[in-house]
């Protein structure tokens, strides 16, 4: 049986109709979102359109859309919300790039970038804990930057499983339980992501490699 208040739970909760149970449970996943937001859009179009902005609007659609979730465990919940948060990117990117009749080139020069986001890691500061625990500190100035392109250089499971363990501090079970993964294969993502970021990261950035 899942402990009270597990993700599993939140999400059967959820599909009866607990509207607090639901606030608790996309309240799980808006780090997810964040990175994947941060992923699909380049820095360019970073500048005209807010990952978080894409990731409110997928939480308003999901909440009225949530009767047509047909899954029952939390990766198939996570699959449902990327898919939401996919469609909203692309129409965005519609609606903010190609319909433009200014060029992107010649405005990105004078914009000034999103509040926040100035380093490239305004996501990282909108995720749970992350100015408070000792995860968050260690990714704060400068490593801010390289850690977010190092994870955009990751299979987003690897990616995903990394931010869950090192940036929310959940355990393994938990991670388990969050991705639909059995205990052998969230640590191998976690033991090839650590593998490959240090390739990527200098150690004295990452106190936490």
């Amino acid at each position: 049986m899942d402990k009270p208040g597990s993700t599993t739970q939140l999400v059967v909760a959820s599909k009866a109709g607990d509207n607090e149970a639901f606030g608790v449970l996309l309240e799980q996943y808006r780090g997810f979102l964040l990175m994947l937001a941060h992923r699909y859009l380049s820095e360019r179009l970073r500048r005209r359109i807010d990952p978080s902005d894409i990731v409110q609007l997928t939480f308003l659609e999901a909440k009225r859309d949530l009767s047509s979730f047909r899954g029952e465990s939390p990766a198939e919940f996570a699959g449902w919300l990327r898919g939401i948060l996919k469609n909203n990117v692309a129409t965005a990117v519609t609606r903010h790039v190609t319909t433009q009749k200014r060029s992107l080139k010649r405005e990105i020069e004078g914009d000034k970038p999103i509040k926040g986001d100035s380093a490239g890691g305004g996501w990282i500061a909108q995720l749970p804990g992350s100015t408070t625990s000792p995860s968050g500190v260690a990714i704060r100035g400068e490593a801010t930057f390289a850690l977010l392109e190092a994870l955009h250089q990751l299979p987003e499971t690897q990616a995903e499983a990394i931010r869950l363990r090192y940036m929310e501090g959940l355990s393994l079970a938990e991670i388990v339980e969050r991705m639909g993964k059995s205990d052998t294969a969230v640590a191998g993502l976690l033991k090839r992501g650590l593998q490959k970021m240090r390739t990527i990261l200098d150690a004295d950035m990452s106190p936490w490699l």
